[in-house]
């Protein structure tokens, strides 16, 4: 019998990576990222990414993978995933997914497909959104597909583009391709890590003052001259965006750190909202634990738990 799919999911700095090795550890597992910006080569301290030292000899799948110029996609991070969980199997041992990046959970835990993409018709939509606007292209969009254009804000122009995208090609709805909460295998569990708002705001401060210290902005101008200016998701990431603001003289590194921490707490919010609404998700309080190998244990009796 193969062992099950553990995922490690929850909000930006609650802890997932140190409990993810940890059970790695305890049931002689191998970790999956599951957060779109660590597949980034050289994005490092603005995405806390697990040092070598942290990974504790536990092997470590989906890290260092995309030049930054590229566009992350959740489609090519899905084959790359459950092909990285074949082989985890292959060696008899066992998955722990750990990650934020609530899309990329689902596509690499749940039942889904992902629509065909031509970048012909592609080019030709962002050309169309420079020339007329995202929300003019919003009222196409709610034209030709209503239920898509309800779900979709106006400004946010990758996902109109998109949308549009898969309709031409398709003739279907773009939310008939959104995820349904069905896992694709038999026993997988959601472990969600969660901490109280105002812990966890306390951590993120502490975090960002840290990457800071760290040397965030030598990183970033390394980053640039390996093209960060041209990655169309890299570019765009919490941290770097305000980085590259300072770089060109348009804020200072204490309202950078400030846009930074601001923007973290937004996306903490956002990443709290997509776990908390997964009926599926078993929610442990990190806050509660009194210590990491007291977290590990609870993780453990929620795990066997979930067996029974």
């Amino acid at each position: 019998m193969q062992p099950p799919v553990i995922a490690v999911v929850g909000a930006t700095a609650t802890g997932k990576s140190d409990l993810a090795v940890d059970l790695a550890l305890a049931l002689d597992g191998e970790v999956v990222n599951a957060d779109a910006l660590q597949l980034y080569r050289g994005m490092d301290i603005g995405t806390a990414k697990i040092t070598a030292a942290e990974m504790r000899g536990v092997p470590h799948h989906l890290l260092d993978v995309l030049d930054v110029t590229q566009e992350a996609s959740v489609s090519a991070y899905q084959e790359r995933a459950r092909a990285a969980i074949e082989g985890i199997r292959a060696r008899g041992r066992t998955p722990v997914v750990v990650g934020g990046s609530g899309l990329y959970v689902r596509a690499l835990l749940d039942d889904i497909a992902f629509p065909p993409t031509d970048p012909v018709v592609r080019a030709e939509l962002e050309e169309r959104e420079r020339a007329i606007g995202a929300p003019a292209l919003h009222r196409e969009l709610a034209l030709s597909d209503p239920e898509a254009a309800a779900q979709i804000g106006e400004h946010d122009a990758r996902r109109i583009v998109r949308a549009l995208e898969v309709g031409r090609l398709t003739g279907r709805s773009f939310r008939a391709y959104l995820p349904h909460p069905v896992f694709r295998e038999a026993g997988t569990v959601m472990l969600g890590l969660g901490r109280e708002r105002g812990v966890l705001h306390e951590r993120i401060a502490a975090r960002v003052a840290a990457m800071a210290a760290a040397g965030l902005l030598e990183e970033t101008r390394s980053l640039r001259a390996r093209g960060l200016d041209d990655g169309p998701t890299a570019r765009r990431a919490i941290g770097y965006e305000q980085a590259l603001a300072v770089l060109d003289g348009t804020m200072t590194c204490d309202e950078a750190i400030e846009a930074t921490v601001v923007g973290t707490r937004r996306l903490v919010r956002k990443q709290d909202t997509w776990f908390r609404r997964d009926a599926r998700v078993r929610w442990i309080d990190a806050d509660a634990a009194s210590s990491p190998q007291a977290l590990r244990d609870e993780a453990l009796a929620a795990l066997a738990v979930a067996a029974d």
